[in-house]
């Protein structure tokens, strides 16, 4: 008895030592955040005060949550009805008065990323895509068109990040003229914490110089409290504006399809749904997607982040979990601002760690917007084609929305008619392309690629003009050798190694 006694006082103990620790943490963490906002000017005192206090809110969730959020025994593939196939929803046709269920829908892009993972200074939109029209020109001149064609009055909103807001509203006045009304919001801005001490770095409220690297945004999960603090929630929804489509801007599959938006304003059983997530069908490549499961009666999104070590491996088969979210959610207003004023939307934490340049370890901690989904009503899962999920996070992913795959029309991209398969071809490109401007250098043109199934590239490569690609073509440039792939050549099923000079006289 009083060995059993002493386990259950010392287990007691131990956990009330948790506690102790917990809330000298969240004390310690107060301490810091009141220091900092005490060095805010009159102007920046609200923002700064929401932000600081979203993320205390953050913090403390994070103090109590230990280990993978989710208990693996509890997942289960989700009911049958739950997941939609995008033909069936495709099969109900258009109504007559689409213009009228079109002017219920606000669009919203994810601005705030910058594009330093592909070499480049400033927001991520802003990067040459495709006849040197940038992601954000492709996104104007896709809801332009949709407005045109329909009479409608669909409008764009960004949002951005502190690290993207100034140039990207410097760029917006070259659209002052388009036929879309351009909003922008801003996600807020969190300290980066020491995984030692567990404290904010920032010593006070400034961002710039050696200040950059001391504030982060917390993922795109901020959209539902940035977006309602900015005001613009209650305006939009005052001019009668029901559902948000919200994308990643890098995602260039992501346009507004009227079949889905119809489902959503009259759904075949009356019954409207308040989140519509498009999942896709795996492939290898997309092993790590958060993948939609039911959980507890709810449709879950689990995260690679979120699952214990030794379910990993069945977290990423491809016969298991055969979708995954491809972030083209669909949401309506009035849910997120009932959920927002209950204070009921719940996330799983995305601790994210990073090393600064000085050799800092921090962490700042995030959310997923999707995660979101099981806070909802009558959510529902789309399975969409492939087609929708053309996200360019790499120049690889770059190469092929450039090259003669795609056909561009009104701002979208479309798989050329000419290629044979439905899929894209696999394209890995060395360490010498990951910058944009290394990689423009290094093609004259960009290579016809519709025959192509398979490119590697490695090494100081160079592509002449008119170059064609076919089937599986490996470039291996050795360490101090360098290989130009003259004009006009054209590889099939080809392996290239060693040294290659084309000189001209």
């Amino acid at each position: 008895f009083f060995q059993d006694f002493s386990k259950a006082m010392s287990q007691a103990g131990s956990s009330q030592f948790q506690e102790v620790i917990r809330q000298e943490l969240e004390y310690s963490m107060k301490v810091e955040l009141d220091k900092i906002l005490a060095t805010a000017h009159s102007n920046e005192i609200e923002h700064t005060k929401k932000d600081l206090e979203g993320f205390k809110k953050l913090f403390h969730r994070f103090l109590q949550e230990k280990g993978p959020s989710v208990d693996w025994g509890k997942i289960q593939r989700p009911p049958e009805d739950s997941i939609q196939p995008y033909e069936k929803i495709k099969a109900r046709g258009l109504p007559d008065n689409i213009a009228s269920v079109l002017n219920k829908l606000v669009v919203v892009k994810l601005n705030g990323g910058l594009g330093t993972s592909m070499g480049c200074k400033g927001p991520k939109s802003l990067i040459g895509v495709r006849n040197e029209n940038t992601f954000l020109d492709l996104t104007v001149q896709q809801i332009e068109h949709l407005n045109k064609s329909y009479n409608t009055d669909v409008p764009l909103v960004l949002m951005n990040s502190f690290n993207t807001d100034d140039d990207t509203k410097k760029i917006l006045q070259k659209y002052s003229h388009s036929r879309v009304k351009i909003y922008t919001f801003n996600q807020s801005r969190y300290p980066r914490i020491n995984k030692e001490t567990l404290l904010p770095i920032a010593k006070d409220v400034s961002y710039s110089g050696e200040n950059t690297e001391c504030w982060y945004p917390p993922g795109h999960g901020d959209i539902y409290a940035s977006f309602y603090n900015s005001g613009l929630l209650d305006n939009l929804i005052a001019e009668g504006k029901e559902y948000i489509f919200v994308s990643n801007i890098d995602n260039l599959g992501a346009t507004v399809d009227l079949y889905i938006l119809n489902h959503l304003m009259n759904p075949p059983n009356g019954k409207r749904c308040e989140f519509v997530m498009e999942v896709t069908n795996k492939t290898r490549a997309d092993v790590k997607g958060g993948t939609l499961t039911q959980y507890e009666n709810k449709l879950r999104l689990v995260e690679i982040a979120q699952v214990p070590k030794a379910h990993v491996d069945e977290f990423k088969s491809v016969s298991k979990f055969k979708i995954f979210n491809t972030n083209n959610l669909w949401i309506a207003l009035s849910a997120i601002k009932r959920l927002q004023e209950k204070n009921a939307i719940d996330m799983e934490i995305i601790v994210n760690p990073k090393t600064l340049d000085g050799g800092l370890n921090v962490i700042q901690l995030e959310t997923a917007v999707g995660a979101a989904i099981k806070s909802f009503e009558n959510s529902l899962g789309i399975n969409v084609p492939r087609s929708r999920f053309l996200p360019v996070k790499t120049t690889s992913d770059l190469l092929l929305v450039m090259s003669n795959l795609y056909s561009l029309n009104a701002g979208s991209l479309t798989m050329s008619e000419k290629r044979e398969f439905p899929t894209v071809p696999l394209v890995k490109l060395g360490s010498s392309f990951t910058k944009v401007q290394d990689y423009l250098r290094r093609f004259e043109s960009i290579p016809d690629m519709l025959e192509l199934d398979h490119l590697t590239v490695s090494g100081d490569v160079t592509f002449g003009k008119n170059v064609s690609l076919k089937g599986t073509v490996i470039i291996i440039a050795n360490h101090g050798d360098r290989i130009d792939i003259p004009a006009g050549a054209l590889l099939e099923n080809k392996i290239v190694s060693g040294n290659l000079r084309i000189l001209d006289h």
